[in-house]
């Protein structure tokens, strides 16, 4: 249940960090939802290994959006270092 969770969290989470960092990135919204539950998923369980949240607790809603927006940044340094078709800036 607590993956179902972290999920729907990361489905507003992903919204909310594209509207945090504006810009150009491939897949729209369906990729911003990815971004949101990957980057919910690294704050809960980076959290956890950590020792930020306990075991089977999900990570908090700013936590969540501190995970998407950090996971993408790391998708544009890796976009922008392979030279994706695309990047015009």
């Amino acid at each position: 249940m607590d993956i179902i969770i972290t999920i729907v969290i990361g489905l507003i989470v992903g919204l909310i960090a594209r509207l945090i960092m504006p810009g150009r990135d491939p897949g729209g919204i369906i990729m911003a939802i990815v971004i949101g539950i990957a980057g919910s998923l690294i704050a809960t369980y980076g959290g956890q290994a950590l020792g930020l949240y306990q075991p089977g607790q999900a990570a908090g809603f700013i936590g969540s959006v501190v995970g998407a927006v950090v996971f993408l940044i790391l998708l544009r340094l890796i976009r922008r270092a392979t030279g994706s078709p695309g990047d015009q800036a």
